[in-house]
């Protein structure tokens, strides 16, 4: 129990936690502020040790005129909590329902575009990958293309690597680790799994934010875009903001997977509601 007087005074005052949110929340959609005071002050203290300033204004004002810094501040406030398989139901309607559709307006050949966005460290385009050669026997006449797409550098980074520890591969089932992933070399712990090259190769990986409409568009249209768990931590405005920029992603025709705790039914209301049986998703009508 702590002396009355000995509590640790907060990193920033009011007036820079404030102005520090509204940057943040300007430049990604992402909303913080004095309910998450802690997390904020441990995570600006931690790039203030990095960059060496002293002060939180010589610290913002190298985060507004440093692209890198931002880069940096923005993968240290991002949440990368995810693994294989996750959500499986919506990989079986993406098998069983939506790739089926897609197909039927298409002919062989043709390229069918699958975005994971954000797809943190890559545990869901790889899983979406992993799952088709699985699971869908027309995989292989269709020219399937997987992209990955993520705010945070870093797990972009990680996501290209392909190194996973045990608690990411838990929920694949064990003939599928063995298919797909090897002891990776150069002395890693022998508890981590190295995706095989050809899947790595497979899927593109590149940055995105959700609420920048050039970001987005400069990575063209989808017929299927997965986009679970981050629309939660957006406010009422950056969503539509995200929505909008999503319904310009798809085809029209195309498909929306959103998180199990997720609607879009109050957020934009040009998507149809889509009931299949493992799952409901969203459609940009014909």
């Amino acid at each position: 129990m702590s002396e009355p007087g000995s509590e640790v005074a907060p990193l920033l005052s009011a007036d820079e936690l404030a102005r520090f949110c509204e940057y943040i929340y300007r430049r990604t959609g992402l909303t913080f502020g004095e309910t998450k005071r802690y997390y904020v002050d441990r995570r600006v203290a931690e790039r203030m040790a990095a960059t060496g300033d002293a002060t939180f204004a010589a610290y913002f004002a190298r985060l507004r005129t440093h692209d890198r810094e931002l880069e940096a501040t923005v993968n240290a406030f991002t949440v990368n909590e995810t693994y294989f398989y996750r959500e499986l139901h919506q990989l079986r309607c993406l098998s069983r329902s939506l790739l089926p559709e897609i197909a039927a307006r298409r002919g062989p050949g043709d390229r069918i575009r699958i975005w994971s966005a954000p797809c943190s460290t890559g545990e869901e385009p790889y899983s979406i990958a992993i799952w088709l050669l699985e699971n869908w026997p027309l995989v292989d006449a269709y020219n399937v293309e997987i992209n990955g797409s993520d705010i945070d550098s870093g797990a972009l980074d990680e996501a290209r690597d392909g190194r996973y520890e045990a608690r990411a591969l838990s929920r694949l089932p064990r003939e599928v680790v063995e298919a797909y992933f090897h002891e990776p070399s150069g002395g890693q712990a022998r508890t981590s799994r190295q995706i095989i090259a050809d899947l790595r190769e497979s899927v593109t990986y590149s940055t995105v934010n959700l609420i920048d409409r050039a970001s987005v568009t400069a990575h063209g249209q989808f017929e299927v875009i997965f986009c679970r768990n981050v629309l939660i931590y957006f406010d009422e405005a950056s969503r539509r903001t995200a929505a909008e920029h999503l319904f310009a992603s798809l085809r029209p025709g195309g498909f929306l997977c959103l998180g199990h705790t997720e609607s879009m039914a109050r957020i934009d209301d040009r998507f149809a509601v889509r009931r299949f049986d493992d799952a409901v998703v969203y459609q940009r009508p014909l």
